[in-house]
Order: structure tokens, then C-alpha cells, then sequence
């Protein structure tokens, strides 16, 4: 099947759901490389968490090799990057609890988010929008309007590490609570192509982890956990992705180069499963 050139204005159109998982996030990066190197580009994008932040970048025009290039120069200096968070850390008493300080996610991706990203979702060049949960309600909340570093930090704010943001007169924490890979937000396309980077907890088994671990490793167990309903529901993607990714870089944004090389190993798997998938039209599911 020759999908050279296809593009967002080309009779297909193609949905890119992106989940969330913190670090593992930036194994997004094979996904969005493969779809460029086929001359894809989605009519749409619906991210949640981390995928909200790779998804605002490659929705505002850059190229999956430019988001590579960028998150490989913020990170390769370990030193240089937790002294830029010091800086953003909390200074107040009462943003401190139990040990952790919340960090104001905003401020963070000001400072770390691509320059030149628009300012409002709506200017976006490919039709974007974010999942968050609405901390009162359990509800998810989707955010496809109004300030772009709002949607995101709302989308990405994972309990303790952040604080809540408020948008729209609500509270909003991250998105992967009630939505870790929506998929189910693009019914306006006619090709579904997701990407999910969520891993059970790793490690020795008859170990007990500590707290740290056991909140995310609760937290991953929770995401993939819905999203195996949502699949048992009938109404999956296209073509489902799950990329490599492992456990212990899960909070370890400085491991973004060697999470990105690790997921490219299947690029090539992905781009032929793409390539089948959009020829015959068929749901595919599975790992790549």
C-alpha cells in the first residue's frame, strides 16, 4: 500500500489518541516518527497525561524526530535539569504535605514545554483536546478549548507530584484516572491509531516497595485496568500500539533519550502494522 503524502487533508481521516504514563510517555515519539515516515498526519488528537504534553507538540507542527531532538537536549544534562526544577519547587508550608511538595505544573511547562507553542488550544493546527479527571465529581472532563498550558498541566497533574489545576471553575487532577488512552473522543474520524505506554509494576517480586513505588505502581495498575474494560466494550481503536517501555523510568524524565531508544526498536513493526491495518481496514490489537 503506497500511503506516501497522505495527509490531515486527504479523505482519511486519522485519529491519534495518545495515553498517558509519566516518563514513558516520550515512547509516543516511535509512534509519531513511524506515522511521519508513512506521510501520515491524524485530522485529530486526543491525549491524556504525558501524552497530552507529546501530543501538543506534534499537534502544534513539529515533526516526531523534532520532538526527539528537543527532549533529548532539555534532558541530557541531569545536573542542569533538577536545578531548573529546584527552582520551580514549592516555597510555601502549606503546598507541602506528607513529604511531597506539589509542584505547580503550569510553571513547569512553561519552562519546559517546546517555544512557539500557540498560547489557546483552538490555534492549534491539528484539532487537539486533553482528558483530565474532575477531582469533586470522578467525571472526566475534556478540554478542547481555552489556554494550551491549562489543558495540559490539567491533563498531566498526577496527585502529590502536582497540584490540582483549576479550570473552568473546576478541580482537575491527571487525566489517566478515568481515561488513560482515549481513543473513545475521536468519533469524528474514520481511522483510529493509539498509542499506549503504560507497564505494571516491575521488580523482584517477593520485594515490598516502598511508598513512592506503590503509589504509581497502584496508579498503573488502576490505568490498565480501564483500559482493558473499555477494550472488553467492543468500541477499541483501529489499531492499538503498546509500546516497550519499563517500569523503573516511569519517574525519571532525565532517561527520556534511552526510553525513546528503547521504543524505537518496533518502528518498523509499527509502520508495517499501519500499513496492513489502513489496507484492509480491520481493528488490530496487540503488541507491536
Amino acid at each position: 500500500m503506497d500511503t506516501a503524502g497522505r495527509g490531515a487533508d486527504d479523505d482519511l481521516k486519522i485519529g491519534l489518541p495518545l495515553g498517558g504514563g509519566a516518563a514513558q510517555g516520550f515512547a509516543h515519539v516511535a509512534v509519531l516518527e513511524a506515522l511521519d515516515e508513512l506521510g501520515l498526519r491524524p485530522k485529530a488528537i486526543a491525549a491524556t497525561s504525558m501524552g497530552a504534553v507529546i501530543g501538543a507538540a506534534y499537534a502544534a507542527g513539529m515533526s516526531g524526530s523534532q520532538i526527539r531532538t528537543y527532549a533529548t537536549g532539555l534532558f541530557q544534562n541531569r545536573a542542569r535539569f533538577v536545578g531548573h526544577l529546584w527552582q520551580l519547587r514549592p516555597r510555601r508550608v502549606k503546598e507541602i504535605s506528607i513529604g511531597f511538595g506539589q509542584y505547580d505544573l503550569e510553571r513547569v511547562l512553561d519552562a519546559f514545554l517546546p517555544p512557539g507553542l500557540p498560547d489557546d488550544v483552538d490555534d492549534l493546527p491539528i484539532a487537539f483536546k486533553t482528558v483530565a479527571t474532575d477531582y469533586y465529581s470522578g467525571n472526566e472532563a475534556v478540554l478542547d478549548r481555552g489556554p494550551l498550558t491549562s489543558a495540559i498541566a490539567a491533563s498531566a497533574a498526577v496527585p502529590m507530584l502536582f497540584r490540582p489545576i483549576m479550570n473552568n471553575g473546576r478541580i482537575l487532577v491527571d487525566g489517566g484516572l478515568c481515561n488513560p488512552v482515549p481513543f473513545d473522543l475521536l468519533d469524528d474520524v474514520d481511522f483510529t491509531i493509539a498509542s499506549d505506554v503504560v507497564t505494571e509494576p516491575g521488580g523482584d517480586a517477593l520485594e515490598v516497595p516502598g511508598a513512592v513505588e506503590s503509589l504509581f505502581g497502584v496508579a498503573s495498575l488502576l490505568m490498565r485496568s480501564i483500559l482493558i474494560e473499555k477494550l472488553k466494550a467492543g468500541s477499541g481503536p483501529d489499531v492499538l500500539i503498546r509500546l516497550p517501555t519499563t517500569a523503573s523510568h516511569i519517574l525519571d524524565f532525565t532517561k527520556a533519550a534511552t526510553i525513546m531508544e528503547e521504543s524505537e526498536i518496533v518502528k518498523d513493526s509499527v509502520k508495517r502494522r499501519l500499513e496492513e491495518a489502513l489496507g484492509s481496514r480491520t481493528r488490530v490489537y496487540g503488541n507491536s
